[in-house]
């Protein structure tokens, strides 16, 4: 078991595709019980340490909300930056002299700390109400096996980000529009392009398999990378990475921002280099563009939040309701949107009239009503490198896909099998 967890938290460590907002690379909640008395009243000083591994500044606007919140129940929370945040959960994770009360980190790793037996259910220290303003896509991030582990704070999901000098007319709402667009719009010879993805990047193909009802890694911890539907999806994406670059991270984002692509399909992230690049520049939700099969694109998100440290529940379990209550806020969340151009979980975050005047932060709102979390279970973390050598099999190197599919899936099983 031991092995097994050693070989899990580096999996998890190897996802790593949340940043900062804009700054670099649906599910009901079980109900809770009544938050426990712990031994601090609202006249003892409580000190709740946070452990993270994200932006400074992003942490720095979440204390400075909480605590303004917190101040009449005597409660600070304290953000504290861990680089390797799984491995020092590894080692101090139980440890309640040494460890933290909570952390602050992607969804995406729940399933490691889960099994590594260090967190406690929500219900534990609040009721089910506090997730009753999140967006139901990130509630069901937080959730394994039926229980609830992580309050999502803000999230990530790719857009359709577009150059407005160069694209010319409405935004497609197909995706054969979008290709017939392509077609007239590419010079592969010149090299200059209508649209550019990562079409080799699992991640960045996520809206067409989801989007035709294929999957990578289902809640049970099994592959589908033959599965025909997601076979389906990636034949489909084979057409539009024809008409695209190399699709590496570093080519497709240089051409965006050199003026020789009009539009790209990505993330937040890509935001502070593009306005450096001096473009002016509109933002599409992928959940307006429809398939032919009549879904829309369906791309995966990656949330940011927190989860509970057993250690923390234990000690502290009123204060730790009371941080969970003042972190799932629509205050913190329209903080987040103002100061760092991150989209909030809590849905009513968006009333703001500035949130709701940003076009970024409005088109990832509405890509969450389609978008699908990454699954959080440990064994996604193996499973990047077979979805890829599919992707690079079919894209660059003109492989049948039901051959590559094939072949894929038994080196994601195999993967599975050894992490195990």
């Amino acid at each position: 078991m031991k092995k097994a967890i050693s070989v899990l938290l580096s999996a998890a460590l190897a996802l790593g595709l949340l940043a900062g907002c804009g700054q670099s690379p649906s599910s009901v909640p079980q109900s809770g019980s009544t938050p426990a008395s712990g031994s601090e009243t609202a006249a003892e000083p409580v000190t709740i340490k946070i452990w993270h591994d994200g932006d400074e500044a992003i942490m720095q606007t979440i204390a400075d909300t909480v605590n303004s919140q917190l101040s009449g129940d005597n409660i600070t929370v304290t953000f504290e930056k861990k680089t390797g945040l799984s491995d020092q959960l590894k080692l101090y994770g139980s440890d309640a002299a040494n460890g933290p009360d909570m952390y602050f980190y992607a969804h995406d790793s729940l399933g490691t700390f889960v099994a590594m037996d260090i967190l406690a259910p929500l219900s534990e220290v609040a009721g089910a109400d506090v997730l009753a303003d999140a967006l139901p896509m990130t509630v069901e991030a937080g959730q394994i096996g039926g229980e609830q582990y992580f309050l999502p704070v803000y999230f990530e999901t790719l857009v359709f980000l577009y150059n407005k000098a160069l694209w010319q007319g409405d935004i497609p709402t197909t995706t054969e529009d979008l290709y017939a667009y392509m077609q007239a719009n590419t010079d592969t010879a010149a090299g200059t392009y209508a649209v550019v993805n990562q079409h080799s990047t699992a991640y960045n193909v996520s809206p067409f398999i989801n989007g035709f009802g294929g999957y990578i890694l289902n809640e049970e911890g099994q592959p589908g990378l033959n599965d025909p539907k997601t076979i389906e999806g990636v034949e489909y994406n084979k057409k539009f990475a024809a008409l695209q670059a190399d699709g590496d991270y570093n080519t497709v984002t240089t051409l965006f921002n050199e003026g020789k692509a009009a539009a790209i399909i990505g993330g937040p992230w890509l935001v502070s280099g593009i306005r450096d690049a001096g473009i002016d520049f509109g933002v599409a939700s992928l959940s307006d563009m429809t398939l032919p099969n009549g879904n829309p694109l369906a791309p995966y998100a990656g949330v940011q939040g927190v989860g509970v440290l057993k250690t923390g529940a234990e000690a502290h379990p009123e204060a730790i309701g009371k941080v969970l209550a003042a972190l799932a806020s629509p205050e913190v969340g329209v903080a987040l949107a103002k100061s760092s151009g991150c989209a909030p979980a809590n849905s009513k975050a968006y009333e703001d009239p500035e949130v709701a005047a940003d076009e970024l932060i409005v088109a990832i709102q509405k890509t969450a009503e389609t978008a699908q979390p990454m699954p959080n279970i440990p064994e996604m973390g193996v499973l990047w490198g077979p979805a890829e050598s599919f992707l690079v099999a079919v894209n660059k190197s003109g492989e049948d896909v039901a051959t590559a599919a094939e072949t894929a899936q038994q080196a994601a099983l195999q993967a599975i099998a050894d992490m195990q």
